[in-house]
């Protein structure tokens, strides 16, 4: 699999493009409602923006490292096809089968999970609007998405422009009128420890992920093997900033108390303390607008996984899975299956458990690409179109903060942890069935 598959999907996606969609698919609900479980988990103000900044650390040295390995297969499929290039076709097949029946799904419902919390309050709607709420919304981005990928990615330009004037709101009420020591501050009423710094910091990296999903459209970007490294570095860069700035400027309008007490709504009580009823209303509208852009970058990128395994008849249906438009060639039933798969993960899980064993599933998978670069090295002398810098030190801060993080969620939920890793391990099953069935066809 050292070749890009003759797919017919359009070379059409240029800087600006990328840049929104690395920015727009990680800034999305995380940094807005992970601020309570972040502070709960770290105890005090300081470990939890220590969190946040720790865990854009460890996102920017995995993007650093996969930008390297990026940018020698550029094509439609990312951690799917890097991992099957590196480790031959078994760990591929479960890396794409990981991001296809576990984590796509899991992270648009638990996104769109997020997202109703404050549709139902902007609207008034009670608790049990939530779900429908967020069924209605994906359904909405993924029918968008049903078009050729200029569609979705003017989308994402518009919501990535869009979601920095609540974000820019929150950091500059926070730092310039916020009472409060952001620093030195002591959770009280939680009389034990709730996870620990190691789960304080799974927990932003819920916030953080999404970077990698710009490798899944390498075969859509206009000369990926510049462009790609350029928009995971700079997107990560931007983003891990922003973070820092909103998480010092809540802790400054808002006691780490209330924050404690409030959990999910503490960005929305901020946003009515700080700029009144009808501002407040403005505020959450820009954030919902801004976890619509989240929700669209990985309706974007989700699908072109399914895609191009199914081009390579690894999954069941992949006849129809691997079917795009004449016109707009984009991969409508494979958009579809991820909508469904979505919906089923919305009705029953809770999107802030969910979030963190999205975060471990991936994760994985991550530390097998991040220990692939030192064996491309040793694979290929010529010169490369991207080099990590300050390697190798820069691959082991990601290998050391990736065991970290799995460690870390072993320890904070081994039921969860089982379930997902039983999910992916059926992947081999079912491969080896759909394999066999191939062999009857031919025969």
């Amino acid at each position: 699999m050292n070749q890009q598959p003759a797919d017919e999907l359009k070379r059409a996606l240029g800087f600006w493009s990328a840049i929104s969609i690395v920015v727009g698919t990680i800034i999305g609900s995380g940094i807005f409602f992970k601020q309570g479980s972040v502070l709960d988990s770290a105890g005090t103000s300081t470990l939890a923006i220590a969190a946040w900044v720790f865990g854009g650390i460890i996102t920017l040295t995995g993007g650093l490292t996969v930008a390297e390995i990026g940018a020698q297969m550029p094509y439609t499929g990312g951690l799917y096809v890097y991992i099957e290039n590196i480790y031959g076709r078994i760990l591929g097949f479960l890396a794409g089968w990981m991001q296809v029946i576990v984590y796509g799904p899991a992270i648009i419902a638990s996104v769109a999970g997020f997202m109703s919390i404050l549709m139902a309050n902007f609207f008034g709607l009670g608790a049990q609007w939530r779900i429908p709420l967020a069924v209605i919304t994906v359904v909405a981005i993924g029918i968008m998405n049903l078009f050729e990928n200029k569609v979705g990615a003017i989308f994402s330009i518009i919501t990535t422009a869009g979601k920095m004037i609540p974000i820019a709101a929150i950091i500059i009420f926070g730092l310039f009128w916020g009472q409060q020591d952001a620093f030195g501050q002591t959770v009280t009423e939680i009389h034990q420890s709730t996870g620990g710094f190691g789960v304080a910091v799974l927990a932003t990296l819920f916030g953080y992920d999404g970077w990698i999903l710009i490798a899944n459209l390498g075969g859509e970007m206009k000369n990926p093997q510049k462009l790609l490294p350029r928009a995971i570095i700079l997107g990560i860069t931007a983003v891990l900033i922003i973070y820092t700035l909103i998480t010092i400027g809540i802790l400054k309008f808002l006691p780490v108390n209330t924050i404690h007490r409030l959990g999910e709504n503490a960005t929305a009580y901020l946003a009515v303390k700080a700029f009144g009823a009808i501002g407040g209303k403005l505020l959450s509208a820009g954030i919902i607008i801004s976890m619509m852009g989240t929700l669209n970058g990985k309706m974007i990128t989700f699908p072109r996984i399914v895609y191009a395994m199914a081009r390579r008849r690894d999954l069941p249906f992949s006849r129809y899975l691997s079917y795009i438009t004449p016109k707009g060639k984009s991969p409508v039933v494979a958009t579809m299956f991820i909508i469904v798969l979505a919906t089923i993960m919305m009705c029953f899980f809770d999107p802030d458990h969910l979030s963190d064993l999205c975060v471990f599933t991936v994760y994985c998978f991550y530390l097998l690409a991040f220990f692939g670069i030192f064996i491309l090295r040793r694979k290929n002398k010529e010169p490369r179109p991207f080099s990590t810098p300050l390697y190798p030190l820069v691959p082991i801060i990601a290998i050391a903060g990736g065991i970290f993080i799995l460690v870390s969620e072993v320890m904070n939920d081994p039921a969860g942890v089982i379930l997902f890793i039983g999910i992916v391990i059926v992947g081999l099953p079912i491969l080896y069935i759909v394999k066999r069935m191939d062999q009857r066809r031919m025969h």
